[in-house]
């Protein structure tokens, strides 16, 4: 297992592993799987300022993490979002903590203090959503900060957010 920094190349399979949660969950509130180019935009514009992480074994590409922009103004430079995504058969092999740890490593080197994630939480688990990432989440030292009540709507269905926030650094 190797885990190494995305490039714009790695997009077809990326865009792979994110179809299936457009598609099949409401982990991601897309409703339509965005075209090859524009997912590798999103790539290249991610790698200008933040770390995009791979995680591979055997050479197959498994998942992959990145971080983001928080907020769009200079006072929140020191927080930024994460997300991540594995390959939906390597679910329970650890690779989420190990991108996770990989990940924040890093952001702790570029001076960032604050983590975020906004995740999908349904009222009751269904066949689109469960609470799997809000428990990944708070097993790696995340805590919620605030709820959003049945804000997104997919598959017929609202689903509420809340916001998980994991501080990594000293606020001096």
């Amino acid at each position: 297992m190797r885990i190494r920094s995305a490039v714009p190349d790695d997009a077809r399979r990326l865009l792979e592993i994110y179809a299936y949660y457009v598609m099949n969950t409401a982990v991601s509130f897309e409703y339509d799987v965005p075209p090859e180019a524009e997912f590798r935009g999103r790539i290249e514009n991610t790698l200008r300022k933040y770390p995009y992480l791979i995680l591979e074994e055997d050479g197959v590409i498994q998942g992959y993490a990145y971080a983001g922009v928080f907020k769009d103004r200079a006072a929140y430079d020191h927080s930024c979002e994460l997300s991540i995504y594995l390959d939906y058969n390597a679910k329970g092999r650890g690779y989420g903590r190990k991108l996770y740890e990989e990940l924040e490593e890093r952001l702790k080197r570029q001076g960032i203090l604050n983590l975020y994630a906004c995740i999908a939480i349904p009222d009751t688990e269904d066949e689109y959503l469960t609470r799997d990432s809000e428990g990944f989440h708070r097993h790696l030292g995340f805590c919620t900060v605030g709820e959003f009540h049945k804000c997104g709507c997919k598959f017929g269905r609202l689903y509420s957010m809340i916001w998980m926030e994991k501080i990594i650094g000293e606020h001096t």
